[in-house]
C-alpha cells in the first residue's frame, strides 16, 4: 500500500513539473533572446538545406559585377592589366623554367630518398636546437633562391617532421640570406646598407623561427614526443650516394639562376659568364648519377644527354636547351623503374599543390603593385611618398608593401635604388630589403595551404613587425 502511495506522489510531480515546463515555454515566447535563437536556428536549417547553391550564386553574382564595373576606359587600368600579364608571362618563360621545376624535383629528392628519421635528426625533436636552427639557416642561404622557389623545399621538409621553428627558419633565410643579393646590395646601395641587411637576415631567420616555436610551443612539444618515438630506420642507401644525387639538382638550381652582378670583375663575374658550363658540369654529375646510384639504364640516360647537346649544337639557345633537357629528364624519371616513378609522383605532388596558387598570386601582384618596368594600380609616386623620412608609419608601409610585393631574385634592389632616389628613407629602405624578399602574396597564398591560416598570419605578422623595427633603428643611427 505504501508502495503505491509513492507512485502516485511521484506521478503527481512529474505531473507538476510539466505544467512548469509548459507554462514556462508559453511564457518565453515573446522572449527577444527566445525569438534570436529561433531565428538563428531557421538559418542554420535554410543554410544547410541551400547553402551550396548560395556559395554558387554569390559567386557568379560577383564575377558578374566585377566585369560589369571593369574601367577598361581608364588608363591606368588597362596598364595595370599589361603589367600584370607581363609580369606572369616572365614568371613562366624565365622563373618557372629555371627555378621551379628543378625546385620541384629537389623537393621531391627530399620526400622519397631521404628518410623521415634523417630530417628528425636534423631538424626534428632529436636534433640540438642550436644546431637545428644554425643548419636551417645556412641550408636556407646557399640555396640563394626567391620566395617562390622556397616553397617546395620547405613544404618537403615540413611534411617529413621538421619542426616548426627550424622550417620557419629555413623558409625565411632561403632568400632573405642570398649571398649574391647581399653582395649587389653593398655594392649598390652601400657597405653599410650591404651589412644592415646581412646582420637582419640572420638574425631574423632565428628569432622568427624560435618564436613561432614558442608560440605554437604545445603542438610541437605534442609533435616531439610523437618523434622521440620514431623507430631509427636505416636509409635504403648510404647517406653520401642520396645527398651526391641531392647537391647535383640543388647545384642545377643554384647556378642556372646565377644573377649578373653588378661589377663585371671578381669571382661572382667569373661564374656569372661561364654559368651555363657549370651547370653543365653538374648536370653531367646528375648523369652519373642517374646511372650508378638510381640504376636507370644507362641507355636511356645517354640518350637524353645527346638530345640535349643536339639541341645546344644546333640551336644555340641555353633557355631552349633547358627546356628540353627538362623535358625529356621527366619523361624519364616517370618512366625508368619503380623508385624513379615515385620520385616523379612527388615532384608532381608539389607541383599541383603550389603552382596553381603562385599563379593567382602573381596575377594579383602585377595587377595591383605592377612589375620593375612599369606600374599597376597602385601608383609608383604614392609609394614613394610614404616612405620618405623614418617615422614608424614610414617603415610599417615598407614592411607591408614589401611583404605584399613579388622580388624575383635581385630585382629588389633596382627596385629599391629607384624608390631611394625617390625621397625614400634608408629605414623604410631596410624593413623593405628584410619583409620583401622573404614574403610575396604568392609566397603567402601556399604557406597557408601548408601551415594554415593562424600560423601563416603569425608569420607574415613576425616578419613585419621585425621588418619595420629594425628599419626605425637603422634610420635613426
Amino acid at each position: 500500500m505504501s508502495q503505491i502511495t509513492d507512485i502516485a506522489s511521484s506521478n503527481s510531480e512529474v505531473e507538476e513539473v510539466i505544467v512548469e515546463n509548459t507554462s514556462l515555454e508559453s511564457a518565453t515566447d515573446n522572449d527577444p533572446t527566445v525569438k534570436r535563437l529561433k531565428v538563428k536556428e531557421h538559418l542554420r536549417d535554410w543554410w544547410s538545406a541551400y547553402g551550396s547553391e548560395s556559395r554558387i550564386f554569390l559567386w557568379i553574382t560577383g564575377v558578374f559585377l566585377l566585369a560589369y564595373h571593369l574601367p577598361v576606359e581608364k588608363e591606368r587600368f588597362t596598364n595595370a592589366v599589361y603589367e600584370s600579364l607581363a609580369l606572369t608571362k616572365w614568371y613562366a618563360q624565365e622563373h618557372v623554367i629555371l627555378c621551379l621545376i628543378p625546385a620541384f624535383f629537389v623537393a621531391g629528392v627530399i620526400a622519397v630518398f631521404v628518410s623521415q628519421g634523417s630530417v628528425i635528426k636534423y631538424f626534428g625533436a632529436r636534433a640540438k636546437k642550436w644546431k637545428a636552427y644554425l643548419m636551417a639557416s645556412v641550408s636556407g642561404s646557399i640555396l640563394s633562391v626567391c620566395s617562390c622557389t622556397i616553397l617546395p623545399l620547405f613544404s618537403s621538409i615540413h611534411k617529413r617532421g621538421a619542426g616548426l621553428g627550424p622550417a620557419i627558419a629555413f623558409l625565411y633565410s632561403g632568400p632573405a640570406i642570398n649571398i649574391l643579393a647581399i653582395i649587389l646590395t653593398a655594392s649598390v646601395l652601400g657597405f653599410e646598407m650591404g651589412l644592415a641587411r646581412t646582420i637582419g637576415a640572420i638574425v631574423f631567420s632565428i628569432i622568427i623561427g624560435l618564436f613561432m616555436h614558442l608560440i605554437f610551443l604545445k603542438e610541437e612539444r605534442k609533435k616531439a614526443e610523437d618523434q622521440l618515438n620514431f623507430p631509427d630506420i636505416q636509409e635504403e642507401r648510404p647517406m653520401w650516394k642520396t645527398s651526391f644525387h641531392f647537391l647535383s639538382l640543388v647545384a642545377i638550381l643554384v647556378f642556372a639562376n646565377w644573377g649578373a652582378p653588378s661589377s663585371s670583375e671578381g669571382i661572382l663575374s667569373l661564374i656569372y659568364t661561364y654559368k651555363w658550363w657549370i651547370t653543365a658540369f653538374f648536370g653531367l654529375m646528375l648523369t652519373f648519377s642517374m646511372i650508378y646510384i638510381l640504376g636507370v639504364n644507362a641507355k636511356y640516360v645517354l640518350a637524353v644527354a645527346a638530345l640535349t647537346l643536339i639541341t645546344w649544337a644546333i640551336w644555340q639557345n641555353t633557355l631552349l636547351t633547358f627546356i628540353v633537357a627538362s623535358t625529356l629528364f621527366t619523361i624519364l624519371v616517370f618512366t625508368a623503374n619503380d623508385e624513379t616513378r615515385e620520385w616523379g609522383f612527388s615532384t608532381w605532388g608539389f607541383a599541383k599543390q603550389i603552382m596553381p596558387l603562385l599563379a593567382i598570386g602573381v596575377v594579383i601582384a602585377g595587377l595591383l603593385l605592377g612589375t620593375a618596368e612599369g606600374e599597376g594600380l597602385i601608383p609608383n609616386a604614392w609609394v614613394a611618398g610614404l616612405v620618405g623620412g623614418n617615422s614608424l608609419f614610414s617603415n610599417f608601409f615598407a614592411s607591408i608593401f614589401g611583404a605584399f610585393m613579388y622580388f624575383a631574385t635581385l630585382t629588389e634592389i633596382p627596385i629599391l635604388q629607384g624608390l631611394m632616389g625617390a625621397g625614400m628613407g634608408k629605414g623604410p629602405a631596410l624593413a623593405l630589403l628584410l619583409a620583401g624578399p622573404s614574403l610575396s602574396l604568392p609566397n603567402m597564398l601556399v604557406i597557408r595551404q601548408v601551415l594554415g591560416n593562424k600560423k601563416t598570419a603569425i608569420y607574415i605578422l613576425l616578419v613585419v613587425i621585425m621588418a619595420t623595427s629594425s628599419g626605425l633603428i637603422y634610420g635613426s643611427i
